[in-house]
């Protein structure tokens, strides 16, 4: 009897023994990435503004192993071709086996200056998988794929204005900026003193020599040459320059601006002059003002006039509704035409 008793319970403690064997729970392992599945490596995208809501590309991977019935988070990571994601770029995160970007939201993750626009770009491609805690998590890598994409800018396109009057030095030079994107109506204020031409930037937006310049076709008419017939010409001044790059044509108007208006001391007749300064590129002079309204003029003229933004870009418009100081007193007052097409001013009471 106690044989059977002793044999009885050595059997009960070897399935109790199983059975806490059995119930183990499950280890998570770090065997079995991702895998990244489309789009395929090589495949080309040429980024556009004018479908910037449209999907470009949808990324599709097979799911991670970790060895438990969970899910993770996953991770795609970008970097540029070549530097083993020392530099990488989170593109976006997901519990899904999928993420899909638009051409805005690709286009933002390569900004300038570290891609450049308008030249075709090789970035890697991969899909980092976690599952834990941060501190504790289990990390897993898929394959990575290399795309090739041309990314684009919707800044204003630029030109400089190269010449005597700053040293011939493309890096240092003024620039035009044109109304929008895909534009070539160039416009800015550029202080000139003799011979100038008109230089196209560098893919990273940069200006040198080598790049495409216009100049005058010889007849110093206002007619743009690719050619390089002649340089531009104008004697000493400050000048409103504009360029069409696509019509060739350029003028060069010389300006000398003032403020007018009922605050001003020669109210709506006359404009009270402003004086240049070479060091700060602007317009300025002291003042009285009166509680009153007033515009920025050239040459005593209606013919270039800045008012007021009520479109909202930033920027004075020409002919914009009038402008306007609520108390009197002296003022220093400043024009800066030196960023085109972003015009601004200041009233300061002294």
């Amino acid at each position: 009897m106690k044989n059977i008793l002793k044999t009885s319970i050595f059997a009960f403690m070897l399935i109790a023994l199983g059975a806490c064997t059995n119930d183990k729970d499950p280890v998570a392992t770090s065997e079995g990435g991702p895998v990244l599945l489309t789009p395929e490596s090589g495949s080309e995208f040429v980024l556009n503004p004018a479908n910037e809501d449209d999907v470009i590309a949808t990324l599709v991977w097979d799911h991670s192993e970790f060895g438990v019935p969970t899910s993770g988070s996953y991770t795609v990571e970008i970097a540029e071709t070549g530097t083993n994601f020392t530099d990488l770029i989170v593109a976006g995160t997901t519990s899904n086996r999928f993420l899909s970007w638009t051409v805005s939201e690709l286009n933002g993750l390569l900004a300038a200056p570290r891609f450049m626009p308008y030249a075709q770009t090789e970035i890697d491609v991969r899909i980092k998988s976690s599952l834990g805690t941060a501190e504790n998590a289990i990390v897993q890598y898929s394959n990575v794929i290399t795309i090739k994409v041309t990314p684009y800018t919707t800044e204003n396109p630029r030109i400089a204005v190269p010449g005597n009057h700053q040293g011939w030095s493309p890096a240092t030079a003024p620039t035009l900026a044109s109304s929008g994107y895909g534009e070539t109506d160039y416009e800015g204020y550029v202080w000139l003193d003799g011979e100038f031409k008109f230089l196209a930037p560098k893919p990273d937006g940069t200006f040198d020599w080598g790049t495409m310049d216009w100049g005058d076709d010889g007849s110093f008419s206002g007619i743009l040459t690719e050619q390089n017939e002649s340089n531009a010409t104008a004697t000493v001044g400050y000048y409103r320059v504009k360029a069409d790059t696509d019509g060739l044509t350029y003028s060069a108007e010389p300006t000398v601006w003032g403020i007018i208006g009922a605050a001003t001391p020669g109210g709506w007749d006359n404009s009270t002059p402003l004086t240049y300064n070479a060091t700060t590129q602007t317009w300025s002079a002291d003042m009285t003002l009166s509680a009153g309204e007033f515009k920025f003029r050239a040459n005593n003229a209606w013919t270039i006039d800045l008012g007021g933004d009520p479109d909202g870009d930033g920027s004075m418009n020409y002919s914009g509704p009038n402008l306007s100081v609520a108390t009197g007193g002296n003022y220093h007052v400043v024009l800066d035409l030196s960023n085109p097409r972003q015009y601004t001013y200041t009233v300061t009471l002294n």
